[in-house]
């Protein structure tokens, strides 16, 4: 059974930071992939600052030591190393390098059960503080992490809002804020006389469920006519079934469709074309992520999330929680703004 980028890159991170430094070829052999998937795995983290390469071999960044010789040790979990949180990677990287700090990440890929194990991996590598995505969602909600709120270290989740009451809820946090995010694109589209409008999101990740209830509050807020949401179901997905869904959500009067994420509206655009449908004449696009979205044909309207800004906040704020002092500071949970570029899926300039 083959599997996801996400999870070799995992199992390739697992094993660098086991061995310290290790041939290319070797972890390919090791891990039973081919040698040219594990080179483009490597560059990927290589490029995210999770390993480093060198003459065909990779190592932990800062060699067979993750102790830096001056400043902290800050662990990072992430579910994924894709484009999305190589964005918050980098913004927190930039931050820590500017702060004295060394950051080491880890990868859970999306797995329930990976972050406890992650986590246990940062800690034996010596960090002094933690940044945590955990992998939350409805069917692995933040109940479950209740560990979380238990680590001995100071610790701040990173792109995750914690329940009340709950054990995370004490824990510092730094997110987006998905649906003023949401709510900013549909207000948009009212404002441009488009009343009707559906929805296209995955069911995968944190992301996407806070977009589905965006989108749900938006529409009750604005007045708009919502429609059932269309489930995309990732990147493997059959997209030519979501092309027919929009197609007949255009049939009963969607003037407009926001897509969760980027890539998923960007295999759209020519399946509509197919089927006769004009963007942004017959339907005004708006995609949710804005990694990719200029790139369209034509250019996506994109809700941005600030991701780096997320990574970089999350940072500081963890280094404020670990200089310790008294008093002790109040918990924050700090919560950024996304913003909007109109671009020409929504008649705006083509860039």
């Amino acid at each position: 059974m083959s599997i996801s980028a996400d999870e070799r890159r995992a199992r390739i991170l697992a094993e660098v930071h086991r061995l310290g430094s290790v041939r290319v070829a070797s972890l390919a052999q090791a891990l039973g992939l081919p040698a040219v998937t594990v080179r483009r795995d490597v560059a990927a983290l290589a490029d995210a600052g999770a390993v480093r390469r060198t003459h065909g071999s990779v190592s932990v960044p800062a060699g067979g030591d993750l102790r830096p010789a001056n400043g902290p040790l800050i662990g990072l979990l992430v579910p994924a190393a894709g484009q999305y949180f190589a964005d918050v990677i980098a913004g927190a990287r930039k931050a820590a390098g500017a702060r004295g700090a060394h950051l080491v990440l880890a990868i859970s890929a999306y797995e329930a059960d990976a972050d406890r194990d992650q986590v246990e991996q940062l800690l034996r590598s010596g960090v002094e503080g933690l940044l945590l995505a955990p992998n939350w969602t409805p069917s692995n909600p933040p109940d479950t992490h209740g560990w979380a709120g238990e680590l001995a270290l100071p610790t701040v989740l990173v792109e995750r809002s914690p329940a009340p009451g709950g054990r995370a809820a004490e824990l510092d946090s730094v997110s987006s804020d998905h649906r003023h995010g949401v709510l900013t694109a549909l207000r948009h589209l009212a404002s441009s006389g488009r009343r009707h409008i559906a929805l296209v999101a995955r069911r995968d990740t944190w992301t996407a469920h806070q977009v589905r209830n965006g989108y749900a509050e938006g529409c009750e807020l604005l007045g708009l006519t919502g429609q059932p949401v269309i489930d995309s179901p990732g990147p493997q997905a059959d997209a030519d079934a979501v092309a027919d869904r929009i197609v007949r959500a255009r049939e009963r009067g969607a003037e407009a469709v926001m897509v969760h994420n980027d890539q998923d509206a960007i295999q759209l655009l020519p399946l509509l074309r197919i089927r006769g449908l004009r963007v942004p004449e017959d339907l005004a696009v708006i995609s949710y992520d804005d990694v990719f979205a200029a790139l369209g044909a034509p250019p996506l309207t994109a809700v941005a999330p600030p991701k780096k800004g997320v990574g970089a906040e999350a940072v500081d704020l963890l280094l404020r929680r670990m200089a310790g002092g008294a008093p002790v500071p109040p918990v924050r949970h700090v919560r950024l703004l996304p913003t909007l570029t109109v671009r020409a899926s929504c008649g705006g300039p083509a860039r």
